[in-house]
């Protein structure tokens, strides 16, 4: 999807965001998802299936600063359909646990 074609949705949004600040959207890049989940700690079940569909689950037990939450790390090349395939992926296979998948992030540095 070309920068100029993706949506006007918080997602697109970031997306636009990254390319006019010169991001690299040819180079591979590790990629957060934050899982939230509406009872902590998640189900055995939830981190089961987790950890059979993502190579990098990390649990984030609540502390002072945050609620609790599980952190999948995707390395690839970073794109709208990746960003919102997880997402839907992670968000539908989970509803039952009360696991909700919204937000990304990708650290960068300057385009090389």
């Amino acid at each position: 999807m070309e920068p100029t074609t993706w949506p006007t949705d918080a997602d697109g949004d970031v997306m636009r965001r990254l390319a006019s600040s010169g991001f690299d959207f040819e180079r591979e890049y590790e990629i957060d998802f934050n899982v939230d989940f509406e009872e902590w700690p998640p189900s055995r079940q939830a981190l089961s299936w987790l950890a059979d569909n993502f190579e990098n689950v990390f649990l984030h037990d609540p502390d002072n600063d945050s609620a609790g939450y599980v952190r999948l790390l995707v390395r690839g090349k970073l794109t709208y359909e990746l960003v919102t395939g997880v997402q839907h992926l992670v968000s539908s296979q989970l509803h039952q646990s009360g696991a909700v998948c919204e937000s990304w992030g990708v650290l960068h540095g300057p385009a090389a």
